[in-house]
């Protein structure tokens, strides 16, 4: 029953992170920038601020599918986002031209988030049947459970590794909105606020994973309550 209350607790608290989330950008999203400019013009003149040519902005279907993609070099931005002229649309329209910003000047844990994305790709496949496997077979079989250890502590150690990434995108994406004079204090404020709860989603869903994989080490070594 272990395993279930921890993806209960954290299934809870990543719902209410979401929601809360989602009424910020709801709320935010009614106030029109003093600039007047859509997260489309705010995502392209980020970039071409940095010096960034080759990074094209696109819209997407969806809410909160806002995404920067490295193959093709898009900033893909969701309708709400990529239309909208306010403090929320402003906020995620820089944040992913943040990450764009991080491609270009290499920086250190991207590198290492992408690194990481094969070998991440591939234990996310086979983890839970691995672990279910182990499991099972604890007595018998113990390194079945040890492998889904190791397989999933790379998932749980690529969920650690975003953290830093999200949080520079957010920092690049505020320093730039205040610098460039896109956003007035007010509305400076609130896409600090908007980006500090989306922030929050993937703090969650890290503790979350930590705490499953200390569950599975618990049982590894023999000491479930």
């Amino acid at each position: 029953m272990g395993i279930y209350l921890i993806v209960i607790v954290f299934m809870l608290v990543g719902w209410l992170v979401s929601a809360q989330l989602k009424r910020k950008f709801e709320q935010y999203s009614h106030e029109t920038l003093g600039t007047g400019l859509s997260g489309q013009e705010i995502a392209e003149k980020m970039l071409h601020d940095n010096g960034i040519n080759d990074v094209k902005v696109i819209s997407v279907e969806g809410q909160l599918t806002d995404h920067y993609n490295p193959l093709n070099k898009t900033v893909n931005l969701s309708q709400p986002v990529y239309y909208g002229r306010n403090a929320a649309a402003a906020a995620v329209a820089a944040h992913e031209c943040g990450h764009a910003v991080q491609h270009a000047k290499a920086y250190t844990m991207l590198q290492v988030r992408s690194a990481l994305v094969p070998v991440v790709s591939f234990a996310s496949k086979w983890v839970q049947w691995v672990l279910l496997g182990g499991v099972l077979l604890i007595n018998v079989f113990p390194s079945l459970l040890l492998a889904g250890i190791v397989l999933f502590a790379m998932t749980v150690l690529f969920s650690f590794i975003t953290l830093p990434v999200e949080f520079d995108a957010s920092r690049r994406a505020l320093v730039w909105l205040s610098d460039s004079r896109m956003v007035t204090s007010s509305e400076h404020a609130k896409a600090k606020d908007a980006l500090w709860w989306a922030a929050m989603t993937y703090v969650v869903a890290a503790l979350g994973a930590l705490a499953t994989l200390m569950y599975y080490v618990l049982i590894y070594f023999g000491r479930r309550n």
